[in-house]
């Protein structure tokens, strides 16, 4: 069976990076997808920004996760959309590598979410004005006004100690919190799978037999 991280509550530093359309290309640049495995990725995530140069390992101040004390932070806050554009499920494994285990934005492209999910990562959706008054509480004191994620009662406790309640299917939480992929969701029911195949050859027997 395939295990992740389970993901229970989770209180820590959230870094805004409050632009909306942060696509896949934007999270991990096809440049620097050269691996077939998950390992390695954190390196390119985000690099167009991360970096002065294109393929260079020069931090660029500026950007936020170059920053003291949101080098640290496990949670993101960020604008609609965030990971639409292409499939490449690299943009997650680079995510999680660094150390994201949540984020928070209005909207999720599609594919990212799953993706996220089966990755060990929370994809969580709040309303616009309420990621925004996170992502200002928490520039005001990133070190201190810390934000709560709890999937065990899907709320977000803000800093100011705000409660906001989130959705999220039954399927997609029961993952997260047992640490599990699809394959070892399904590996869970083997009991039912053998029954069934049981029954199954005895009513198709055509079925089972050796070509």
């Amino acid at each position: 069976m395939s295990h992740m991280e389970k993901f229970t509550v989770l209180t820590a530093i959230a870094a805004p990076i409050m632009r909306i359309n942060i696509d896949t290309d934007v999270i991990i640049p096809s440049r620097e997808m050269k691996r077939v495995s998950k390992e390695g990725l954190s390196d390119g995530m985000f690099a167009n920004w991360r970096y002065t140069e294109p393929g260079g390992r020069e931090e660029n101040p500026d950007f936020i996760l170059n920053q003291e004390p949101y080098r640290q932070a496990q949670i993101l806050l960020s604008g609609e959309n965030f990971g639409c554009g292409s499939s490449r499920e690299h943009a997650v494994w680079a995510l999680a590598e660094w150390g994201i285990r949540a984020i928070i934005t209005p909207k999720f492209g599609n594919i990212f979410y799953g993706n996220c999910v089966r990755n060990g990562i929370l994809p969580v959706v709040l309303a616009n004005d309420v990621v925004e008054n996170l992502a200002a509480q928490v520039e005001s004191d990133p070190a201190n006004n810390q934000i709560t994620v709890d999937l065990t009662n899907c709320t977000v406790t803000a800093p100011d100690g705000g409660q906001h309640a989130f959705e999220i299917a039954p399927a997609d939480r029961e993952m997260l919190l047992e640490g599990l992929d699809a394959i070892a969701v399904t590996m869970r029911r083997d009991d039912e799978i053998l029954a069934f195949q049981g029954t199954d050859r005895l009513k198709r027997p055509w079925i089972y037999l050796q070509r």
